[in-house]
């Protein structure tokens, strides 16, 4: 995601510790006698226990496929929908839980058979007609009405997020945990699963999802039904869905990649002069991180006045103001989500903490890549950032522990660029390069952590950089940068 306005504007958010102390509650080990049976079946946990959001994804199973069915109908009109998961019991399930908010529930069934269900805040508690063995495969099958006029405020104070209304159609903006706002979901960024998307349209309008166009059909009553598959797992974060009067613009990428933009008719001749862009913007990260990690790539122009863009995978949200304005302003943005592809999307989180190995690194290389095309000095940005890091430390923690759910700042943007800047300057253009390329390279399609990088970045460097990292991660004020000793961070303002 890119985040190019800043504001004051927060809200409340509930107490961390109580939310933690609750999951750990929920998710204790359960005691039982000796015996020589399996263990009873017993609740999944409610939450992974994430450090941000304690409650985000859920315990006792793993998602193997995500289909959804929706059966759009107009703008902020609700619509009928069904969300079919399939998913493998990691122990003897009573119940478990999927992250689900709003809409208006009907039926839930488990393999078949209807399921008792009840709601609690977010969360969707399922008990199924007879409990799930530990390592069989259930399906679980969810009907409800959809609201595409609900949305909720971010924490940033510059974006909604859920369904995204336009004039003609909704976009989706799930970051960071809105995907629960559109379908039930297993919902934390460590997870993902390969989707299955069923989008039944009016005549005069186009679908668009993450992945291949499978299918597109016309019904008797004129109604054409669309099927993507992402064909590669997504995490619930990255899901696209996009409804709309657009036009296909279809090109290629290095090696043939296939380039897909999704543009709204009237915007499709005034926003080709930068679209036209993006090959050559893969070629130039693909030297740098390595191979494109996915089947196909393509931006989808949103038509509204969203503050920010969104990385969603191989279908990049890019407002439509971001691509009517200069070239430099333009690319800018669109390097950062294509940048994500790769840390982000395909190198994904292992807890929200870990955001800075994504917005740091997408902000690294776009302005690695603009001040090469004509855009504002990298070293004069990040000497700024310098100067303002033990202000954003003190404000919303440091870069890899962030003090607040509210973690779209500049910290986890400029803040982070400025860790991978530092790391850069300690360790030489050369080894910083190998490093990232062995980043990506091992960690594709997983999870990986700040520890996780703190290792890898030893190991290449044949050197321990754990007591470098470490300070400029987790530390409450910011380091000396390296091959700068004139830098100075200013005083902090409580």
């Amino acid at each position: 995601m890119s985040m190019h306005r800043t504001t004051s504007r927060s809200r409340s958010v509930p107490a961390l510790a109580a939310a933690v102390a609750a999951v750990a509650a929920l998710t204790a080990p359960v005691s039982y006698a000796a015996s020589s049976t399996a263990p009873a079946p017993s609740p999944g946990a409610p939450g992974l226990g994430d450090p941000i959001f304690p409650l985000d994804g859920n315990g006792g199973y793993t998602v193997r496929h995500y289909t959804l069915d929706f059966d759009w109908q107009a703008p902020r009109t609700p619509f009928e929908a069904t969300t079919t998961i399939r998913a493998t019991a990691t122990q003897a399930l009573s119940r478990f839980d999927l992250d689900f908010a709003g809409n208006t529930l009907h039926t839930v069934r488990v393999n078949g058979e209807p399921a008792a269900f009840q709601r609690d805040g977010d969360e969707l508690v399922v008990t199924p007609a007879a409990p799930i063995a530990d390592g069989s495969t259930f399906t679980v099958t969810v009907s409800y009405t959809a609201d595409p006029a609900q949305t909720r405020h971010r924490d940033d104070a510059i974006s909604d997020y859920g369904w995204i209304p336009t004039p003609d159609g909704t976009i989706l903006y799930p970051q960071p945990n809105g995907a629960k706002m559109i379908f039930p979901a297993d919902d934390h960024p460590s997870l993902r699963a390969p989707f299955t998307f069923h989008i039944t349209t009016p005549p005069d309008l186009k679908a668009v999802a993450n992945g291949r166009l499978a299918g597109r059909t016309t019904g008797a009553d004129g109604r054409v039904r669309w099927t993507y598959e992402s064909e590669q797992p997504v995490t619930p974060q990255y899901v696209q869905l996009g409804i709309g009067r657009f036009t296909f613009v279809d090109r290629k990428g290095p090696g043939g990649l296939p380039v897909r933009d999704v543009v709204p008719d009237a915007l499709a001749a005034p926003a080709e002069q930068h679209l036209k862009l993006t090959p050559g913007h893969i070629a130039w990260l693909e030297q740098r991180l390595g191979r494109y990690p996915f089947n196909s790539y393509g931006i989808l122009v949103g038509d509204t006045d969203l503050g920010v863009a969104l990385e969603t995978q191989g279908l990049s949200l890019i407002p439509k103001a971001d691509l009517l304005g200069t070239r430099v302003d333009a690319e800018t943005n669109m390097v950062h989500e294509l940048t994500h592809q790769w840390l982000g999307d395909s190198v994904a989180l292992k807890t929200w903490s870990d955001l800075w190995l994504s917005e740091g690194h997408a902000r690294f290389y776009e302005r690695l890549y603009s001040e090469a095309h004509g855009g504002d000095s990298f070293e004069a940005a990040m000497k700024e950032a310098y100067r303002q890091h033990d202000q954003w430390r003190h404000d919303v923690g440091a870069p890899a522990e962030p003090t607040e759910p509210n973690l779209f700042k500049k910290m986890r943007y400029d803040g982070s660029a400025l860790v991978l800047y530092a790391l850069r300057e300690k360790v030489g253009d050369a080894t910083f390069q190998r490093i990232e390329r062995t980043w990506f390279a091992r960690y594709r399609g997983r999870a990986a952590s700040t520890q996780d990088y703190i290792d890898l970045a030893s190991q290449v460097a044949g050197r321990d950089l754990g007591g470098f990292l470490r300070p400029w991660l987790y530390g409450a004020t910011t380091p000396p940068m390296p091959g700068h000793p004139d830098w100075v961070v200013d005083p902090v303002v409580s």
